[in-house]
Formats: C-alpha cells, sequence, structure tokens
C-alpha cells in the first residue's frame, strides 16, 4: 500500500474499534439543534438572507455514527443527505441511528474523502467536520470536496489547532514511546494512556489540562482513543491554515464561531491598541488572536463557491419591503427570554417582542412596524443578532 493508504487503513482500523462519536441512538429526532446543520440558519449567517430553495442536497464528509448526519436529515425537512465515511465500523452505527430516529431521507456510501468523485452530482451544503486533520493529505481532501459543491454552496469545516492542543500532543507521544512495537494496538493505547493518567501528579499539567477540557468526555473509552491515540492527527495555526483554505479554490465565508475572533473580547481595555490593529489585514488579526489567546483547540469556518450572493440591507426601502420570518435555530420563543441560534441568552424589549411574535412568513416588515412601537434600527439589530430571516422583495 502507498503511504496515503496506509495511514486510511490505520484510521479506519481505529474507527472500527471505537466507533466514533458514541452518542447514544434514540428511537426519536435528537434534541436542540445545531445551527450549522441548519441549511436556513447557516445561508442566513454566511450571507445575511434567507435561501431561495430548500430541496437541496446535503454531503456529510466523514460521517463517523452519524450524529451529526441525524442532524442535518431531521433539521432540513426538504433535504436529502449523502453520509461518507472510510469506517465499516462507524457506517453501520450511522445506519441504525438514522434509522431508528426516522432519519430516512438519507443514503450511506463507504468512501474516502479522497473518492468523492464517485458520487453523482454537486452538494449545496457539504459539512466536514473533525476530518480533514485525520487525512494523509488535507489538502488533496479538501480539493476533492470543492469539486463537489455546486456554485453558490456553503462547506462548513472543524479542523484542530495546535496552540490548544499541544498538553495533548504531549500525551500522544508520550503513549506511543510507552507502546512501542504495539503502537497501532488501539485497546492497549487507551490503557496505557489511562495507566499515565492514574499515575501522574495532580499538579501535572497534562493532567489539569485534561481535567478542566476533556475529563467528561474521555471517560468513554472511544473519545481517549480519538484524542490521545489516534494514529493520524494534522494541527493548525492561522497561517497554516488559510494555507489550507486557498488551496481549495474557494471563497472564505468566515469563522462560525465569530465571538472568540472579536479583539475587543481581549484588548477591550486598550482601545488604543484595538485601534491600531485595524490597521491588520483580516489575517493578521486572527493570528493576533490566537497569538494573545492560545486556548483555541480549533478552527470552524464556512467556505463557498462563487458566486455566492449575499443580502444588503442598509437602504430602507428595502428593508421595509423584505418579508421576516423567525430564526428556526432558537428554543423558548415565545417568550422575551429565550436561547438564540447559539445557545445564548437574548432578552428582548416589549417592543422587539411584539415584532417577532408578528413575522408569519407573510407580512412585510412595514406592515409589522405599522402595528408595533419599534423603528428599523430595532429590526436592524434583530437581523444582527439573527433572531430573524429575511426574503427579498
Amino acid at each position: 500500500m502507498s503511504d496515503s493508504q496506509t495511514v486510511s487503513a490505520a484510521v479506519a482500523k481505529l474507527y472500527n474499534t471505537y466507533p466514533f462519536p458514541p452518542e447514544a441512538l434514540l428511537d426519536e429526532p435528537p434534541p436542540g439543534y445545531n445551527w450549522r446543520w441548519n441549511w436556513l440558519a447557516a445561508h442566513n449567517f454566511c450571507t445575511g438572507q434567507k435561501p431561495q430553495r430548500q430541496d437541496i442536497r446535503i454531503l456529510d464528509a466523514g460521517c463517523g455514527t452519524g450524529v451529526g448526519t441525524e442532524y442535518l436529515v431531521h433539521l432540513n425537512p426538504q433535504a436529502s443527505v449523502v453520509g461518507i465515511d472510510l469506517s465499516t465500523g462507524a457506517l453501520a452505527v450511522a445506519k441504525e441511528r438514522c434509522q431508528r430516529s426516522g432519519a430516512n431521507r438519507v443514503e450511506f456510501h463507504h468512501l474516502s474523502l479522497f473518492d468523492v468523485e464517485q458520487l453523482p452530482g454537486e452538494f449545496d451544503l457539504i459539512n466536514c467536520v473533525g476530518v480533514l486533520h485525520h487525512t494523509p493529505d488535507p489538502i488533496r481532501g479538501i480539493q476533492a470536496l470543492a469539486k463537489k459543491l455546486a456554485p453558490g454552496g456553503l462547506m462548513h469545516i472543524f479542523v484542530y489547532g495546535e496552540l490548544g492542543r499541544w498538553e495533548i500532543q504531549l500525551m500522544q507521544k508520550a503513549i506511543a514511546l510507552i507502546q512501542g512495537d504495539k503502537k497501532g494496538d488501539y485497546r492497549d493505547g487507551v490503557q496505557v494512556g489511562r495507566q499515565i493518567f492514574a499515575s501522574l501528579p495532580e499538579n501535572n499539567r497534562i493532567v489539569k489540562y485534561d481535567k478542566q477540557r476533556w475529563s467528561l468526555e474521555n471517560n468513554k473509552d472511544e473519545y481517549f482513543a480519538d484524542m490521545y491515540v489516534h494514529p493520524q492527527e494534522i494541527d493548525y495555526n492561522i497561517e497554516t491554515l488559510f494555507e489550507l483554505i486557498d488551496a481549495s479554490g474557494l471563497e472564505f465565508i468566515g469563522f462560525s464561531n465569530p465571538s472568540f475572533w472579536d479583539l475587543e473580547r481581549l484588548l477591550g481595555k486598550a482601545p488604543e491598541l484595538v485601534e491600531r490593529a485595524k490597521e491588520l489585514s483580516d489575517r493578521q488579526l486572527y493570528r493576533l488572536i490566537e497569538l494573545l489567546d492560545p486556548e483555541v483547540t480549533h478552527y470552524e469556518f464556512f467556505l463557498s463557491r462563487p458566486p455566492l450572493i449575499k443580502a444588503d440591507w442598509s437602504e430602507d426601502n428595502v428593508l421595509l419591503a423584505a418579508i421576516p420570518e423567525l430564526n428556526p435555530c432558537i428554543e423558548g420563543f415565545p417568550s422575551q427570554c429565550f436561547f438564540n441560534y447559539d445557545y445564548q441568552i437574548v432578552n428582548l424589549s416589549v417592543a422587539e417582542f411584539e415584532f417577532m411574535q408578528k413575522c408569519d412568513k407573510n407580512s412585510t416588515i412595514a406592515e409589522i412596524l405599522a402595528g408595533v412601537e419599534l423603528g428599523l434600527d430595532g429590526v436592524r439589530t434583530l437581523l444582527q443578532q439573527q433572531l430573524i430571516l429575511l426574503t427579498p422583495a
């Protein structure tokens, strides 16, 4: 086998031994939501408006045991979904998971990212979470996926960050050294790793980091193995991340956790420094933020194949003619206090609450404002918070 095939076989062996993620199978749709897997919410995040179509094709690239796949089906009732993975063990769990919860608009294929061209047609949304960094050639992987993305389509990617995973890297190397010739025996690796953690002093940096960040998940061997005995992992920083993104040939839309990339979160007490940082390019600014907050363990972001049409609501007459509706990824509404798309608590004013109650998918903003005491600035605030989606006139 080639080096690439050898790595892929080792990764498949890990996930056949420990199918991942090990979430429970349910006989009903999964609870809650992840807005990144909801086409309406994700498209609105990237473009500022509701998509024209909902009967789309979705690819879950590296679907594992189907946790994300299941959500993609249930959160997008008009979409058809395809899941691919190189682990037959994980795929078997994914098929059972979706069958049991009634996620019946999905098909699965035993494929690696590198063979995705074997699937017919293009996809409007590609989900690739926790996968590229485990391939032997992430650039080849992202380029293969990019070829399957339809014009105007979105790709959501999640890859590891090196700064926040430094202690994990140390433990990975320590386990491999002790395993010696048994490296690749993943059950032995988990046993060795757990013995190390049980033996190290409580004030050990690696132990403290694991307890602070990962210990609840790592009670399960599947999580422990995925983190500490994985045969292939490539971690990124902002500079190497954008080398990967540039190689895709796609447009970078933005990070899907934008609050982390707000410099004022870190330097708000020094507005003169924030002002000086405005001279930096976007990429330099991202690099500055991760250097100042090296807890970053991953990067999650959207890419698109042009043309992706983005809305401009700056003109009052255009905004007044739009038809608003509620973001599908909110919880606890109708109430003035509820969870937004990102599970953050929102507190509405009386006028904002009344406006959102009248968002019936038929009335224009002008028609709604005629009956509530809210101005266009208030509507733009709701839009900025992504509490409403707009359809242009």
